[in-house]
């Protein structure tokens, strides 16, 4: 039996004015080469109906994965449900400083998040100091080469009594990956879709939190930040996150 081939397909889309790139969606998929036009077809039905407008560039691109998958376990899910975005801030803060963030550093966190809203990936922050450790400017870290196989989600929410929500399977895939590197201490998110105020906070301690509110409805202003330990290589993490190859697959109760 001759194994079949497996490829990144992912997705970029754009407007471009007279205040420049405005970054209107994106996407990524593992697929074998015989779903490959399906994985295409489903990225670009999600960049050419996204909140934030209708793109005029899109662009698809498949890069062979050469490099060995890892299998994770999804990280445990729970919900907190806020009144207001005052609430799921303050919430977000208590939970990153349990996960070991300094108070200093979530402070700058949000100093950075403040200032930075053009920001298209993630920024990397010494938990301790505060600090921005990753050199990329207002491109930030771009997760990669991560999915989640739509079968096995879908146990995984019927189990938990969820809804198939794909923005949560978007969003879990990707938090389970950061945060199941050992330089990675927790995540702050929450979209820049301008109908989703839904964010998270995420870690291996304390698994992926969401919180109902952490933004107005009708902003477009997103946040990413990764705290990490200031003392490991951070170029082999940035390569971990780019580049590295991870199927989420739960294994039930078994």
């Amino acid at each position: 039996m001759v194994e079949e081939l497996l490829y990144s397909v992912r997705m970029r889309a754009a407007q471009y004015g007279s205040d420049g790139e405005k970054h209107i969606s994106g996407g990524e998929l593992l697929s074998t080469s015989g779903h490959l036009e399906k994985a295409a077809q489903e990225l670009l039905k999600k960049g050419l109906n996204h909140s934030r407008g209708r793109p005029d560039f899109m662009q698809v691109q498949l890069d062979l994965v050469d490099e060995t998958v890892s299998y994770k376990e999804p990280l445990h899910t729970a919900t907190y449900e806020v009144l207001s975005i005052e609430e799921g801030h303050t919430t977000a803060k208590k939970l990153l400083q349990k996960m070991g963030i300094s108070e200093r550093a979530v402070d700058q966190a949000y100093e950075m998040i403040t200032e930075n809203s053009v920001m298209r990936g993630a920024v990397l922050v010494d938990d301790r100091t505060g600090e921005r450790l990753d050199p990329r400017g207002n491109r930030g870290v771009r997760v990669s080469r991560m999915d989640w196989p739509a079968e096995n989600y879908g146990r995984w929410a019927a189990y938990y009594e969820l809804p198939e929500n794909p923005r949560m399977k978007e969003a879990l895939t990707l938090a389970t990956k950061v945060c199941h590197h050992p330089a990675v201490t927790a995540e702050l998110c929450w979209s820049d879709d301008p109908d989703y105020v839904t964010g998270y906070v995420a870690g291996s301690r304390l698994g992926y939190q969401r919180i109902t509110k952490l933004k107005e409805a009708g902003s477009e202003h997103g946040c990413r930040v990764f705290f990490v330990d200031g003392r490991a290589d951070i170029t082999s993490c940035i390569h971990y996150l780019e580049k590295d190859p991870i199927i989420i697959q739960w294994r039930g109760t078994e």
